[in-house]
């Protein structure tokens, strides 16, 4: 028999392979790929300039089928994916995109059980995203100064990541307190001045842990950069930028999209190490040689 763990672990998974039920939102994709966002309800009709459609139409059948319009339009029916989700979720600050969330998925490192704090909650998308990562068996704890939004963000995460019983909140200063935690595996920063955290997270990350801050703007980027760069416990500094660009693919053209996310933040992250001799410290945050990925020159001779 499956432990209390492994239940919640497939309860998400249980719930996306059952068929749809009153209160489950979907997802209807018309030809144009514009999409309505439907909470199903016994008896419910949902109405567009394409026509209608019963909810009981839909409940019952499992997603991923096309259901047509009283105006003889199809629409194909699914559940949500989390990067929809993000997208619509009601926002109390800017939501950290979800191509930016993947990033710094991986930038984190996030895995199976990591024991994870991050500082600001805004809407609760990062939170969810992190859940999701770390599993029943990790742990989240999130600061936030501004008692007044933790309940909507809340309401998103429950929505986003269902059955996290493992996230707490905790209403303080971080740039003035800090972290509570010691010996965390990973600090996500979502903070206007990132650079007075700098401290605080080498305190609380056990060696060989990662820190990664989401910024804006590039001079935020540069502080945070110099203040990590100060601090001899922190080295492997590095910072992107995710540009993502959608493309249109036809019979007659393939072309990029009219539309794209352009530049929304850039992502600063950097290992905690034990402090370097002074024979060896770095003359600067970036004291490895970065060598890219796809340089496969050889030597000449």
């Amino acid at each position: 028999m499956p432990n209390s763990s492994q239940d919640r672990n497939g309860t998400e998974a249980s719930r996306n392979r059952a068929p749809l039920a009153p209160g489950d939102t979907v997802v209807l994709y018309d030809r144009r790929r514009r999409r309505y966002r439907v909470s199903l309800r016994a008896g419910g009709n949902f109405s567009t300039h394409l026509g209608g459609v019963s909810h009981d139409a839909i409940i019952g059948r499992t997603e991923g089928f096309t259901v047509v319009t009283t105006k003889m339009h199809p629409l194909v029916v699914v559940r949500p994916s989390f990067r929809e989700a993000v997208l619509e979720i009601p926002r109390q600050s800017q939501v950290i995109y979800p191509k930016d969330l993947g990033a710094i998925l991986m930038r984190l490192d996030l895995y199976f059980g990591a024991h994870v704090a991050e500082t600001g909650l805004g809407s609760g998308a990062a939170s969810a995203a992190i859940l999701r990562a770390i599993g029943s068996e990790g742990s989240l704890v999130t600061y936030e100064i501004r008692e007044q939004v933790v309940p909507g963000a809340r309401a998103n995460v429950t929505q986003l990541a269902p059955d996290a019983a493992n996230h707490r909140i905790v209403v303080a200063d971080a740039y003035q307190d800090g972290f509570a935690e010691r010996d965390l595996d990973r600090i996500l920063i979502d903070l206007g001045e990132p650079e007075l955290m700098a401290g605080h997270a080498a305190d609380a990350l056990r060696p060989g842990g990662i820190v990664a801050a989401f910024m804006p703007t590039i001079l935020q980027v540069h502080r945070l950069t110099m203040a990590l760069t100060m601090d001899p416990r922190w080295r492997l500094t590095e910072t992107v930028e995710v540009i993502e660009r959608t493309w249109h693919v036809g019979d007659a053209s393939v072309r990029p999209d009219h539309r794209m996310v352009g530049h929304t933040g850039f992502i600063t992250t950097a290992r905690r190490c034990e402090p370097a001799s002074f024979a060896e410290a770095p003359t600067d945050g970036n004291d490895l040689e970065r060598v890219p990925d796809d340089d496969h020159s050889q030597p000449n001779g």
